[in-house]
């Protein structure tokens, strides 16, 4: 795929991942998240290259200009989509596959000083909500989804959804519903909340029984 084909490729995702996007020229001008990618890409060619500092420059003037921070040595893949870019954050050893969509104030950040692999790994077809923290050097698997503020700090399966601090699994083999709710980036489960419905429901129930 030429460079063109790259950046026709690239509109044609803001307009699929978001409904606000109008015309192509509004794409091109006003979108801080699809100028950080481009912007990266051609840092990330600098850094493999071997242009270390240069690279590392431009990613300084693409955070500046944009508000989201990518480590040029960081890995994206094709069709990645930053919806209202800013705050994000990409570590130098992240990998990211095809067709991911994360939110503003997201954070795929390292856990060790060493030189290792120590950002996240992400799979394809990927969507991490608002705020979401993603730490260390984990795999988050195909299809799943991470739910607006979680704090995600194990491995997560494919077709899985998370939620919560530290972050749950909710689903692992169901990618479209779980307990009939859709998993939309606005209706995914909590756990937590769940549990303690079904506790108070056995209360209730307990306190029927001695009554009688």
């Amino acid at each position: 795929m030429n460079l063109l084909e790259r950046l026709k490729e690239d509109i044609q995702t803001v307009f699929k991942k978001d409904p606000a996007a109008r015309s192509v020229p509004e794409v091109i001008f006003c979108y801080s998240g699809l100028h950080a990618i481009w912007i990266h890409r051609i840092s990330h060619w600098l850094w493999e290259k071997g242009f270390k500092l240069e690279a590392r420059i431009l990613s300084q003037i693409s955070r500046f200009l944009t508000g989201v921070e990518i480590h040029p040595a960081a890995k994206i893949g094709r069709r990645f989509f930053i919806d209202h870019g800013m705050g994000v954050v990409i570590g130098e050893t992240t990998e990211i596959g095809d067709d991911v969509l994360i939110y503003q104030g997201v954070v795929l950040g390292g856990v060790s000083c060493q030189h290792t692999k120590r950002h996240p790994t992400v799979g394809n077809n990927v969507v991490i909500g608002a705020g979401a923290i993603v730490l260390g050097p984990i795999k988050i698997g195909d299809n799943a989804k991470i739910g607006a503020g979680s704090v995600v700090i194990n491995n997560v399966s494919n077709n899985a959804t998370v939620v919560g601090v530290p972050g749950r699994e909710i689903v692992d083999k169901a990618p479209k519903k779980v307990s009939g709710v859709d998993l939309d980036h606005n209706k995914l489960p909590d756990p937590v909340i769940e549990v303690l419905h079904r506790l108070e429901k056995r209360l209730e129930e307990l306190e029927k029984n001695i009554r009688i």
